[in-house]
């Protein structure tokens, strides 16, 4: 049998690891041109809290997904599973966990990093009015949205897990012995 507290655990982290991506979504950063009195004109960013938003939703999603990978022991360490549908679909969720939680972290870390390039730097252009390069809308949306894809996989992987765990095996039913040769 699953156990609660697990799914509890790896629950609430995803929860906040998304709404923690929702947040860095709607916190980008925004820019102004600003003219100094020489006329020169440069970007001005608003406030860098969808970069720390973004990296504590990445490492939220990293804690979760090492939790379940520890107590499944990464699906293939440890004890066989009994075979059958049970260890079917933990297989299927496992690979389904591990791929949309790369692309979130990938997502996360690069919308992180992409803001907090943008909101440190500041430079002056020659064009008027200069252009200020901003995250484009979405990055942090779609790291949001993978970020839900792997909480559900990785909780469907852990509750099929434990029940392939704790399955009887089939009784095995004839078959010529080689146990003496």
């Amino acid at each position: 049998m699953a156990s609660i507290i697990v799914i509890a655990v790896v629950f609430v982290l995803d929860v906040l690891a998304f709404v923690l991506a929702i947040g860095a979504e709607r916190r980008r950063s925004s820019a102004y041109v600003n003219v100094d009195m020489n006329g020169g004109a440069y970007c001005v960013y608003s406030s860098d809290a969808s970069t720390a938003y973004g990296i504590s939703a990445l490492l939220l999603l990293l804690a979760s997904q090492v939790v379940v990978m520890i107590v499944s022991r990464c699906f293939c360490c440890g004890r066989a599973l009994s075979p059958g549908r049970w260890r079917a679909f933990s297989g299927i969720f496992f690979v389904l966990c591990w791929i949309t939680f790369v692309i979130a972290e990938l997502c996360l870390l690069a919308g992180s990093a992409r803001n907090a390039y943008h909101t440190k730097y500041v430079s002056r252009f020659s064009e008027n009015p200069p252009q200020c390069a901003k995250l484009r809308k979405g990055v942090f949306a779609a790291g949001a949205a993978f970020t839900f894809l792997t909480a559900l996989f990785t909780e469907l992987h852990y509750i099929f897990y434990a029940k392939a765990r704790n399955a009887v095996p089939p009784p095995i039913v004839g078959g010529i012995g080689m146990t003496r040769m």
